[in-house]
């Protein structure tokens, strides 16, 4: 069905998506490579939200020469006015002969249409060419449409039996700097970092992407459950903060935290926010993808919820004992049948650490 050439091209396509990995969200990463005779003559990529997609760049660096031509494109062009003018015209106009697509998208707004717009206008539609890269690209984008959540991944740096801070709450450094570098590309390409108020005020953490270059900062979200964040804490400054509270009485606080630019999203009851109800608010917000980087409470009940699709562990050579932090707080299990399953996806070394990324199986 496809040819050794369709696979080189495509695999270009998806290198130009990933240029994206880091600017597009909320939209998807989608790159698109045009040849003529199986050479390239235009390539492109969706730089960032409101700007042109990849088929449209794409198209003006292949200008006279897209009459005729194959465009590969790793996700199906749209075909309804978004904050740009739908791709599929934009395609047919050029006279393209034959478009081979790597995912269909998600979006119930495009789902099937741009293939069939593009199918009426007698252009060859073929796809599913390096479907599963293309969907990693953008699996917060497919969960948000797909399923009204975004994806959501825990963060975790431990000791080799399990420990993520001393009993007294000291958790710096565990890691070397490898892996806290390269926690911090996962930082960089999420829509937002979320952590529980315990980890604010003890760590007065940031949440913020220093260790490698970035244009964008991802948002911040609070879980706090009875709003008592610091009105000085660090994470309160920079990029666009919410935090989620189930202290609706409190309408004193959350009015100064509103006059400093946050969100204070109401969500649950009986001092508990409504972790469900929550992703299905982020999803309205147009998150994709949320980095948790929280203690073992927060991590246990996201768990506990069903909300976690994927585990990111590093691993450190050192021990640190029966009395120190554990990754995540969990009911006691009287059976092995309980046992949370998970299934590897990767595991690699990252300094002296080990990486290990699972997902629940």
């Amino acid at each position: 069905m496809f040819k050794p050439v369709d696979y080189v091209m495509m695999s270009q396509a998806l290198r130009l998506a990933e240029k994206g990995l880091y600017t597009t969200s909320p939209n998807p990463r989608v790159g698109c490579v045009i040849t003529q005779n199986d050479r390239i003559v235009g390539s492109g990529w969706h730089e960032k939200a409101g700007q042109a997609h990849a088929e449209i760049n794409a198209l003006s660096m292949a200008g006279d020469q897209a009459r005729g031509a194959t465009a590969y494109v790793t996700l199906e062009p749209c075909s309804h006015h978004g904050r740009t003018p739908p791709c599929v015209d934009a395609l047919i106009k050029a006279g393209i002969s034959r478009v081979v697509i790597a995912m269909e998208d998600p979006n119930p707004l495009v789902l099937g249409n741009g293939i069939e717009a593009l199918r009426q206008a007698g252009i060859d539609v073929q796809t599913g060419l390096l479907h599963e890269q293309a969907q990693a690209l953008n699996i917060g984008f497919k969960t948000r449409m797909q399923h009204g959540r975004p994806w959501v991944r825990l963060k975790i740096a431990a000791s080799l039996d399990g420990k993520t801070a001393l009993n007294n709450g000291r958790s710096q450094w565990i890691t070397d700097e490898a892996a806290r570098r390269d926690g911090h590309r996962w930082r960089a390409r999420s829509c937002a970092m979320m952590t529980g108020v315990n980890t604010i005020l003890t760590d007065n953490a940031r949440l913020t992407v220093r260790h490698i270059p970035t244009t964008r900062q991802p948002k911040k979200i609070i879980i706090d459950n009875r709003l008592q964040i610091s009105l000085d804490a660090s994470v309160l400054q920079g990029e666009e903060t919410f935090i989620f509270t189930a202290a609706c009485e409190n309408t004193e606080k959350i009015g100064v935290l509103e006059k400093m630019g946050v969100q204070v999203m109401i969500s649950g009851k009986a001092d508990k926010v409504d972790l469900t109800v929550m992703m299905a608010t982020l999803a309205e917000l147009e998150f994709n993808e949320i980095l948790v980087e929280a203690g073992s409470g927060l991590n246990g009940a996201l768990l506990q919820a069903g909300l976690v699709d994927e585990l990111i562990i590093y691993l450190a050579p050192s021990l640190l004992g029966n009395n120190a932090k554990a990754m995540l707080q969990l009911p006691e299990l009287v059976n092995l049948d309980q046992k949370v399953a998970l299934k590897i996806e990767d595991t690699r070394m990252v300094g002296q650490d080990i990486r290990i990324i699972v997902r629940p199986a």
